[in-house]
């Protein structure tokens, strides 16, 4: 999952980066509300963390504009107020959940999950699919009732493929997905993971195919 965190507060954003991505997930980070906006009309994520109080101004007015442009993304805001005004106001501004400041990070990813969820449709995460059964939020791999172990972005990189069977995938719509803006690769990695996954799946009854100038896509027998 790729989530935007929208936090002005460097020890808090920084912990809650850490979490995120040593859970596989990719994050990018602003402090600022145009640093956010920026972001999130260049981006394509499935999560934003949303504080309130920022530098330069009132997060609820990035909230108002990304549900004014018809965005669907679910928004999770994080907030230091307790009244249940707040709440509800911040509710019928678009947002999805709430945390309230201090939280704990479990809490703050059981929410997340939560949210995801809903959005899905559907209250499962695991996917059966074949002789394959894959959990992302758990992070587990069967072939036929056999484990296999992938590393965080080729744990991604499956979830992004296998959510979406026969969508054609291009090379800068993954690395988009996979990696934050300050990381310093080029899109020739994703070729790297692409084969690192077959690699993965060869026992299984799912293949990645690759369009020759198009990108990949997700079949399975």
């Amino acid at each position: 999952m790729k989530f935007l965190l929208v936090e002005d507060n460097a020890d808090l954003a920084n912990a809650i980066c850490s979490r995120m991505t040593q859970d596989g997930h990719v994050v990018d980070h602003a402090d600022k509300i145009l640093d956010a906006f920026a972001y999130s009309e260049t981006g394509d994520y499935d999560l934003i963390l949303l504080d309130i109080m920022l530098p330069d101004g009132d997060g609820r007015s990035f909230l108002k504009r990304h549900r004014a442009g018809k965005k669907d993304t679910p928004v999770i805001v994080l907030t230091a107020r307790s009244q249940v005004s707040d709440r509800i106001s911040m509710l019928d501004l678009g947002a999805d959940d709430y945390v309230t400041k201090p939280f704990d990070h479990e809490e703050l990813q059981a929410r997340c999950r939560a949210v995801l969820r809903r959005k899905s449709g559907t209250g499962q995460t695991t996917i059966r699919m074949g002789n394959v059964v894959f959990d992302p939020v758990a992070g587990s791999l069967t072939i036929d009732d056999a484990a296999i172990s992938l590393r965080n972005r080729e744990l991604r990189l499956l979830e992004l493929l296998i959510n979406a069977p026969g969508q054609v995938f291009p090379k800068h719509k993954l690395f988009d997905r996979l990696f934050s803006y300050d990381e310093d690769v080029s899109e020739n990695a994703i070729e790297v993971y692409i084969g690192r996954l077959r690699k993965h799946l060869e026992p299984s009854s799912l293949r990645i195919t690759t369009l020759r100038g198009l990108g990949y896509r997700l079949d399975y027998d």
